[in-house]
């Protein structure tokens, strides 16, 4: 019997495994062959165009498609519509109140998240600026008594106070 699957030709292009019932055999599972060179494909897996780009050209091409839609019902007049054949659409008010509505709508959710912002920042005076549930104080650092490395400091916050020292006392 395998002798039977070693003779068979390997007519499956794709690497997943393909299930087959045939007369013979009760069921049998071929894969590609990775040195036939003749499907192109190999091992790689790349069989066509991922989701993604799929999802992408079909979102391009419907906003390619809802534009010109749009355009056509904001700008072209009535009578011609009328001798196309269009005869029900919404109000031509909707093309410009719709864009407004939504423009608004961004703006004013900008200015929202800004003033939010603003409310929930402490004001310069407070310790809250510098100081916080994650500060670290600088810990007793003891190095190795190995002489050729120098090894890197715990990490840790620099005290305002020390700050303060360095940038505004005059030793010079």
């Amino acid at each position: 019997m395998l002798k039977e699957v070693m003779d068979e030709p390997h007519s499956v292009n794709s690497p997943r495994r393909i299930l087959s019932f045939s007369k013979r055999r009760r069921a049998s599972v071929s894969f590609l062959d990775p040195h036939d060179k003749a499907s192109g494909v190999g091992l790689s897996g790349e069989h066509g165009p991922k989701p993604s780009e799929v999802y992408g050209f079909v979102g391009s091409i419907t906003t390619v498609v809802a534009t010109v839609i749009f355009l056509v019902w904001a700008y072209v007049p009535e009578h011609l519509l009328h001798s196309v054949g269009i005869f029900y659409y919404p109000s031509r008010y909707w093309a410009l109140a719709v864009p407004t509505y939504g423009m608004v709508t961004v703006i004013l959710a900008l200015v929202f998240y800004v003033g939010l912002s603003f409310m929930s920042t402490p004001p310069p005076t407070s310790i809250n600026t510098f100081l916080d549930e994650f500060s670290r104080e600088p810990a007793d650092f003891i190095p190795s008594t190995e002489e050729d490395e120098s090894p890197i400091e715990p990490i840790s916050d620099i005290s305002i106070f020390r700050v303060n020292d360095l940038m505004f006392n005059d030793k010079k």
